[in-house]
């Protein structure tokens, strides 16, 4: 089963937990067990405009930046191993973390890069 739109680990723990007693109510054997988060999302905003140009040209080995094709710039770091959506706006998405701390440990390390690319 994946649930998605939690808002905290527990809140998704809690909404499987339902479901699966919801699916046992209509009489199928199902059993609550081996709960994992497999992926989490974070987003912040960082409130300033972000020069994506720049930041492509600095650190293209982990970036893709195709501004016809998709206005964020899409950085693929390597530790914790997560995605990060960059808009110009400043906005950030952080993606394909497995806890909490991955998401802080993701933003605590691109922010100093997004503070020199700021415009």
């Amino acid at each position: 089963m994946v649930c998605t739109g939690a808002k905290s680990e527990e809140e998704s723990r809690l909404a499987s937990r339902k479901y699966a007693r919801i699916i046992q109510k209509l009489g199928f054997p199902a059993k609550f067990t081996e709960f994992k988060i497999q992926n989490m999302v974070g987003s912040c905003d960082v409130k300033f405009p972000i020069r994506l140009e720049g930041l492509f040209a600095g650190h293209g080995q982990f970036c893709h930046y195709e501004p016809e094709i998709f206005p964020g710039l899409i950085y693929r770091m390597v530790k914790p191993k997560v995605v990060l959506l960059i808009f110009v706006s400043g906005k950030v998405v952080i993606t394909g973390a497995k806890d909490r701390g991955d998401i802080k440990e993701a933003f605590c390390s691109i922010y100093p890069i997004l503070k020199n690319f700021r415009k």
